[in-house]
């Protein structure tokens, strides 16, 4: 199955290159061609995408800001003829980071590594045993049964697996909405906790491993019936 992707990108010159890169690879779909942030959104709200060619140095609203402004945003290969944008771009785990301009063999080099992370995540699924994360400019496999807790830091999350931890860019609801439901609760709007990690509940704390953590009083009811206590 191919991927489906979508081209952002003011220059027609651009877009036009891209196109016929991605007209040459059998990997590939184009669901849609966007010049703006507005139109990435239109497209965004009415097709399936599981990959972006997004220009950074775009009018109004730059290929950056447009894709932290996203509640689920699909894998991203950033493109730009300003090196300078390399560094935030990856802070974001991009999938890769094309310069312009680029040969046909680095973008066939992006795109398959993109490929292999998508279809490697979509054959997870919502109730798989490990899930993939962004972070650090990296792409982490964390099997589910690890984790232990999680807790919201502002723009990020950090996650709690075995031993280690890793912070992820995104929104705490929509980390919750990746993981199971029947083996991970959100107990406090900054925490939730892996029921099977669950040792000892006093109160309004629950003890994970060595971390205690708070139980919100507009989630106790919640995280009650949920155990059924």
């Amino acid at each position: 199955m191919k991927v489906k992707c979508a081209i952002i990108d003011d220059e027609p010159v651009s877009r036009e290159l891209l196109l016929d890169y991605i007209q040459q690879s059998s990997l590939l779909e184009v669901v849609g061609e966007c010049k703006n942030a507005i139109e990435a959104t239109e497209l965004l709200s009415q097709k399936q995408v599981d990959l972006l060619f997004l220009d950074i140095n775009m009018p109004e609203i730059n290929g950056i800001q447009f894709y932290k402004s996203l509640d689920k945003p699909p894998f991203v290969i950033f493109t730009t003829a300003y090196p300078e944008f390399a560094v935030e771009g990856f802070e974001l785990a991009a999938v890769d980071y094309l310069l312009k301009p680029f040969p046909y063999e680095r973008f066939m080099k992006a795109v398959s590594r993109a490929v292999q992370i998508i279809n490697q995540e979509q054959r997870t699924g919502n109730e798989s045993e490990y899930m993939l994360f962004k972070a650090d400019r990296k792409i982490f496999r964390i099997d589910l049964d690890s984790i232990s807790h999680l807790e919201a830091m502002g723009d990020y999350v950090r996650i709690y697996y075995g031993s280690k931890s890793i912070m992820v860019l995104d929104r705490f609801q929509n980390i919750m909405d990746r993981l199971p439901s029947n083996q991970f609760v959100r107990v406090h709007k900054s925490h939730a906790i892996a029921i099977s990690k669950i040792e000892l509940i006093e109160g309004n704390m629950i003890v994970v491993g060595e971390k205690q953590i708070p139980i919100g009083s507009s989630y106790k009811q919640a995280f009650h019936d949920k155990l059924n206590i």
